[in-house]
């Protein structure tokens, strides 16, 4: 959960950085607490400046499960979870982000329009 090492939770616990408990083996177990707070100190002190600005909050973690590109437009398809996402995009952003069928994506959805049908 917080992408370190186990030699660096050594360090921290010995810095005095981090407070870990211990199982009946010896093994360093880290309280949830203890990555809250983590997490949350390094969100204040080095905020991601590609969401600061951001007012979309439906965010989707998925696996890419289609990509068709032609010279201009590509598709590409998002499953995550229940949802399966579907994005047209230029193919010049396809290519940037190299992104292939089973590669990990985060699919941010901002509806400007939402249009109800009722169904037959």
């Amino acid at each position: 959960m917080l992408g370190v090492t186990v030699d660096t939770l050594r360090r921290w616990e010995q810095d005095g950085r981090i407070v870990l408990d211990r199982s009946g083996g010896g093994q360093r177990l880290v309280p949830i607490a203890e990555v809250i707070r983590i997490l949350r100190d390094r969100r204040r002190d080095s905020p991601d400046p590609r969401s600061a600005g951001q007012s979309a909050r439906n965010r989707f973690i998925g696996v890419v499960t289609r990509v068709e590109v032609d010279r201009v437009a590509a598709v590409v398809e998002v499953l995550a979870g229940p949802h399966r996402l579907v994005s047209l995009m230029t193919a010049e952003a396809v290519r940037e982000m190299d992104l292939k069928v089973g590669d990990p994506a985060i699919c941010v959805v901002k509806a400007t329009n939402v249009i109800v049908e009722r169904p037959r």
